[in-house]
């Protein structure tokens, strides 16, 4: 006890607190949606689809206005986030077809990897979609950092509901019993109880509200007045998506791991527009207030929920303004972790710790999407600011938008605001140049 206590006091005098080196590494718990709008939450203006377990874990911690997506489609976007670079540089250019070859290079360094490097223990379940194949041909979550995976490569499938498809750590699982969004959560949860008092990432990456959109009865229920049947299964999938995040919460919590880990909860993308496709019949997402769906990059293309809870680091009730996206991620991690920034390759995404801890942020470096296939005419796109500049596939047309006075993003200021449009398309088409400039184009 006094060898306790001598140790103790030493460190305060050199400033450290027991609680300081607790802190040194946090445990981080990445939930990831599929093509969840960002206006499907209570908290962020849905009149219907009932959240009470995200609109809590709101008002506990911080809710991000102007939270992005590195991408607006689905592998693309997942790819930024574990790589903090921009996917066009490493020929994840669109979501992965089965079978297509595609699939994150190995030379990229993933979050998992870094943390894994660095004491942490590492899982992910949920959907992968970083290769075409999940028969061990090509990188597995395993060989991009995760010690172990529970996971398909693309939806679950047959459906959401009883999936067959399902790979833990390299040898299939065969047929499941329940929800895909249940079956993860109580994967995850299990999990928890393997990894001791090490640090830990979890990566949660869910299949729904995605189509196929399958859901449970008693998440119908709520929407029974409701006539058309495709909304009551989506706004239930969503219901179900926050009643699991709310389980996972509470586990934590009982577990008493709250102080101790970030939970950042987000999308992958927009909203999938309904009917786009055959099977796109219950795609009720919105965009709330914003234009446009997955696959534009207009705002409500890219724009997604963003929630972040570190009981005791992040005041209750924060709102913040910061464009922040899931780009940033790596880059947060890194530092929030106490680990040195990468060196040996540039990163498109910044830290945006300050923003979590409450200290002043000012972005190094403005935001930038890029999608070939992008509807709605607009193929890239640079953020700096409250500014956003449009550009068509050929850098020929653009539009430049105020986000702050315009979030419509229907008035083109090039014309009346000469100087900021000169700036931001020489920013744009430099950023253009280095991440096109030599990038992977076909198979990496």
């Amino acid at each position: 006890m006094i060898a306790r206590l001598s140790l103790w006091l030493a460190l305060l005098v050199v400033g450290i607190t027991p609680t300081s080196i607790h802190a040194a590494k946090p445990n981080f718990v990445i939930v990831l949606c599929d093509d969840l709008g960002a206006g499907d939450l209570g908290c962020y203006g849905h009149p219907r689809i009932r959240t009470p377990n995200l609109d809590a874990m709101a008002k506990a911690g911080m809710k991000l206005e102007q939270c992005y997506a590195a991408a607006p489609v689905c592998s693309p976007s997942r790819a930024g986030m574990l790589t903090g670079r921009d996917p066009n540089r490493y020929g994840i250019r669109d979501w992965i077809p089965a079978n297509s070859g595609i699939r994150l290079p190995p030379t990229e360094t993933t979050i998992a990897t870094l943390l894994k490097n660095a004491g942490y223990r590492t899982g992910l379940f949920g959907k992968w979609h970083l290769n075409s194949k999940m028969d061990g041909s090509e990188p597995m979550p395993v060989d991009h950092g995760f010690q172990q995976y529970f996971a398909t490569q693309n939806n679950a499938a047959p459906s959401h509901e009883n999936p067959t498809n399902f790979i833990r750590d390299g040898k299939p699982v065969g047929p499941l019993t329940g929800n895909s969004t249940s079956i993860l959560v109580d994967e995850s949860i299990r999990w928890l109880d393997t990894v001791g008092n090490d640090p830990f990432l979890l990566v949660i990456t869910l299949h729904a509200p995605h189509e196929p959109v399958a859901t449970p009865a008693k998440f119908t229920e709520p929407y029974a007045d409701i006539e058309d049947a495709t909304k009551r299964t989506y706004f239930g999938s969503v219901s179900l998506v926050d009643a699991e995040v709310g389980r996972l919460l509470a586990e934590l919590d009982r577990r008493k791991l709250g102080e101790s880990t970030l939970v950042w909860f987000t999308s992958d993308n927009g909203p999938e527009t309904l009917n786009r496709y055959k099977a796109a019949n219950h795609s009720h997402g919105t965009p709330g207030k914003l234009t446009g769906m997955k696959l534009h990059l207009t705002e409500g293309g890219i724009r997604v929920p963003g929630i972040l809870r570190w009981t005791g680091t992040i005041p209750a009730g924060k709102i913040s303004q910061e464009p922040i996206s899931g780009i940033d991620l790596l880059p947060t991690l890194l530092e929030l972790a106490g680990r040195p920034p990468m060196r040996d390759r540039f990163l498109d995404g910044v830290s945006v710790a300050p923003v979590i801890l409450g200290k002043p942020f000012k972005r190094s470096q403005p935001l930038y999407w890029q999608y070939d296939r992008a509807l709605g005419g607009w193929n890239v796109a640079l953020r700096s600011g409250d500014y956003k500049l449009m550009a068509d596939r050929t850098l020929s047309q653009f539009r430049l938008v105020n986000l702050a006075t315009d979030p419509l993003e229907q008035t083109d200021l090039a014309a009346t605001e000469p100087k900021v449009f000169a700036d931001l398309k020489a920013t744009l088409q430099t950023k253009h140049y280095q991440i096109n400039l030599g990038a992977i184009r076909r198979k990496p």
